[in-house]
């Protein structure tokens, strides 16, 4: 696992991914537009009757609790419908709250008037509803720094927090390798994200894996026991059921769950070697993880080995290194590679750079073996270089 954080919990980690239907490896060994504000045919809801917005006196803390109303009057399956759309998604969804802007309030900035209107809901996201076409100024699309004050209508489609969606299934393509009642080996595409998180609430591996598989809902984080970072490629096993999961994160934490990566870097590797560094976050650079002076680092070791070497014109030397990780730090492999000087192709975040087409972090889970948790020996899987990594390494040329 390139990418990747082992804990108790969960253990995330840029593994090995293989295509759809790859077998399994026997010979790997241990090695290897305007929103009217009232639609025909519907009638526009109003919280706590006609009081609610008409009243000049009206408290806003009881408009909040009414706009709140609105939102869990929601279809989930509407929600569950528009969740790959959310970022762009400009039309409301479900029944619109009028309010008109009580007396007792001074004119004011529109996302101003309806914070002190929602205060349960920050000014940021309230901008979002706006920027969306989610709330209407006296019947036209609002905009955050017109002025608005009393007496003015106001409609309202209020948006689940992004975080709503996290856990919502969803039809995501990702291949299957292998299954069996305990566990699921997929082949993660490079650019999925593997579970929700700040900026990507939807669109996950976790959101497809609930839509494929609907009893991984009864399961901590859909199965999930290791991660790969969004733009690493390869295998990654999920747990069908608690004991499963349980099971496979000890294999992780014990190290005995065998994870090799090929990568594409910078230079020229003179031979194989090991890199234990700690790893932790990067004091000056919160997406960075670091080795120099890291913010509560963890343990972390990497064994790397060259196995070719060659060059791109432009852009200088590259070899093609086999990892293989004893422990599962987030972004271990790019890190400790780029602590040798040798960071990856197209990993710019740690000083990589794009050449031989190289479009993203040239990094690929490319094996897997483990304990089968159902009692069944140790199984083993491969995967083959994606199609855009094999083009890269096509255009390098190479020496041994």
């Amino acid at each position: 696992m390139s990418d990747t954080a082992a804990r108790t919990d969960l253990v995330s980690d840029d593994k090995l991914q293989g295509p759809a239907g790859q077998k399994t490896g026997k010979n790997m060994g241990k090695t290897p537009g305007k929103t009217p504000a009232k639609t025909p045919g519907k009638t526009s809801s109003k919280t706590s009757g006609e009081a609610l917005g008409k009243s000049p006196g009206k408290n806003p803390a009881e408009i909040a609790a009414g706009i709140a109303a609105g939102t869990a009057n929601g279809s989930a399956e509407d929600d569950a419908e528009d969740c790959a759309d959310e970022a762009t998604d400009t039309a409301p969804r479900g029944e619109p709250q009028l309010v008109t802007v009580p007396s007792a309030m001074r004119a004011d900035r529109l996302d101003k008037v309806l914070a002190g209107l929602l205060p349960d809901h920050s000014r940021n996201r309230l901008q979002g509803w706006i920027e969306s076409g989610n709330v209407l100024v006296n019947g036209a699309p609002g905009k955050i720094r017109q002025t608005v004050g009393p007496g003015d209508e106001l409609t309202i489609w209020a948006q689940p927090a992004p975080d709503a969606r996290a856990f919502t299934p969803e039809p995501v393509e990702f291949a299957v390798v292998a299954e069996s009642p305990d566990w699921i080996v997929v082949n993660k595409p490079a650019g999925l994200v593997t579970h929700p998180g700040a900026g990507n609430w939807s669109g996950t591996l976790l959101n497809g894996l609930l839509h494929r598989y609907p009893e991984l809902a009864q399961i901590a984080r859909a199965g999930i026991v290791h991660r790969l970072d969004k733009d690493t490629s390869g295998l990654m096993v999920v747990a069908r059921n608690d004991t499963a999961q349980t099971h496979l994160v000890r294999q992780l934490q014990a190290r005995s769950m065998g994870r090799e990566y090929v990568a594409l870097a910078h230079g020229w590797v003179a031979g194989p070697g090991k890199v234990d560094r700690a790893i932790g976050r990067d004091p000056r650079v919160p997406v960075r993880m670091s080795v120099e002076r890291p913010v509560a680092p963890k343990p972390a070791i990497t064994n790397y080995a060259p196995a070719r070497r060659g060059t791109v014109d432009p852009g200088g030397r590259v070899t093609e290194v086999v990892c293989r990780l004893e422990t599962g730090r987030t972004h271990q492999i790019r890190v400790h590679m780029a602590s040798l000087g040798h960071p990856l192709l197209a990993d710019t975040i740690y000083g990589g750079r794009n050449i031989a087409g190289a479009q993203r972090q040239m990094l690929h889970a490319r094996a897997l073996h483990f304990d089968d948790p159902g009692g069944k020996g140790e199984v083993q899987f491969t995967a083959e270089v994606p199609a855009d990594m094999t083009l890269v390494q096509e255009g390098i040329a190479w020496n041994t």
